[in-house]
């Protein structure tokens, strides 16, 4: 049985899969707890989110040059900083993005079919796993439609409401409601939407020439991806102010009827919910790619490690976590996975971090150390409720590795 994945995705399949996880549900969906925490700062926590998120990116894409293999921070943990934290860095990975999956989800059902937003997060996760089941240039080419479409709804929302007579750009200045602790809070909720750069590093073994097309991918999937954030913020700030945004169960369909644009809504809402299904299915295939990794390894029970003969996909792997993401979406809530995802990926991307440290040059050394402050300054400055759930997790997770090793 053959354990080895097809290279066929070149620089432009690379930057559609990771625009789809970033400019996916999290753009319609994490500004509302972004703003519930920062107030009026929103912007301030953006910007901050996206400058870790920046060094983080620069971390990964040296390392997946160097070791351009399914896994990711896993591998990279793995290589430089001995098995332990390659472990963690896994284990950590593909719990907090299982509820990443089960958060997005939860965000088609709820802009798609509020009432029955479960069922229809279940189902989406079926259809899903089963064209990542058929290859992975399937997917990459159901995702370029997926950007395409939300990139066009998100233009029309900004253009929209920037242009209404209810944009007030003095909301966008920080006011009275801003502090320091709120920032942090909100950089690391909108850090769960910029994350998905990620997804070029974990399909690592499916990249034509590596080391050339995963450093050049993932700082213009991130660039295009910080743009569309902040003229999205910036619209919807500007026609709801912090509080009205804090409160909203859909924030840009709010944004798009406060804007006077009724009959943008049933659009943005059916944006959104495509958003979500990009999104997701960019997260089913790089945690079922870290989820082959480990099992190559010993680590995940064997039978993960197989590859379809036909279709060269980890078919195991993919099964497996779709049956767990549909369990969690139809009976976990869409914010408080967020948050728990939030700080399982920063811990993540701190051994990431750690990992390029090793590499050895003054600038990446740099950007490693700012990151990896950047990482474990915002995973504690979340919810207590996500410390606390995600402390747990890794706490399992290194006592699971310990059994293992005894």
């Amino acid at each position: 049985m053959t354990r080895d994945l097809r290279r066929s995705l070149g620089v432009f399949d690379a930057v559609v899969i990771g625009l789809g996880s970033m400019v996916g549900a999290g753009v319609f969906v994490a500004p509302g707890p972004a703003a519930g925490a920062a107030g009026s700062g929103l912007l301030l926590g953006l910007a901050l989110a996206a400058a870790v998120a920046y060094c983080n990116a620069m971390a990964s894409a040296r390392l997946a040059a160097r070791y351009p293999a399914s896994g990711g921070t896993y591998v990279y943990g793995r290589e430089r900083l001995g098995p332990f934290w390659g472990f963690l860095a896994g284990w950590g990975f593909v719990v907090g993005k299982t509820a990443s999956c089960a958060a997005m989800a939860l965000t088609v059902g709820v802009y798609a079919w509020p009432e029955q937003a479960h069922a229809v997060a279940v189902a989406a996760v079926v259809a899903l796993t089963a064209v990542n089941y058929a290859g992975v240039q399937k997917s990459a080419w159901l995702t370029r439609a997926v950007v395409a479409v939300v990139l066009a709804v998100l233009a029309a929302l900004v253009v929209s409401s920037l242009g209404s007579g209810t944009a007030d750009f003095g909301r966008l200045e920080p006011a009275g409601d801003v502090t320091a602790g709120g920032v942090l809070q909100a950089a690391g909720l909108l850090f769960f939407a910029f994350a998905g750069y990620a997804r070029i590093a974990t399909l690592g073994e499916e990249v034509r020439d590596p080391a050339r097309t995963i450093p050049r991918a993932v700082p213009l999937a991130l660039g295009i991806a910080l743009v569309v954030y902040l003229c999205v913020a910036v619209s919807a700030l500007s026609v709801l102010g912090a509080p009205e945004l804090a409160a909203a169960a859909a924030p840009l369909a709010e944004a798009a009827r406060a804007a006077g644009a009724g009959w943008l809504v049933p659009v943005v809402r059916a944006g959104a919910a495509v958003a979500a299904l990009g999104s997701l299915l960019a997260l089913i295939l790089g945690v079922s790619r870290t989820t082959l990794a480990m099992a190559r390894d010993g680590h995940l029970p064997k039978a993960l490690a197989a590859v379809h003969p036909r279709h060269q996909v980890p078919h195991h792997a993919e099964l497996a976590v779709g049956a767990v993401v549909a369990v969690v979406a139809a009976t976990a809530d869409v914010r408080g996975a967020i948050g728990f995802s939030s700080f399982a990926v920063l811990a993540y991307y701190a051994i990431a971090n750690a990992s390029a440290w090793t590499l050895g040059t003054a600038r990446v050394r740099f950007l490693a150390a700012a990151g990896l402050a950047g990482c474990l300054l915002l995973a504690f400055a979340l919810p207590v409720s996500s410390v606390l759930a995600g402390a747990a997790v890794l706490a399992a997770g290194a006592v699971l590795y310990a059994v293992r090793r005894n």
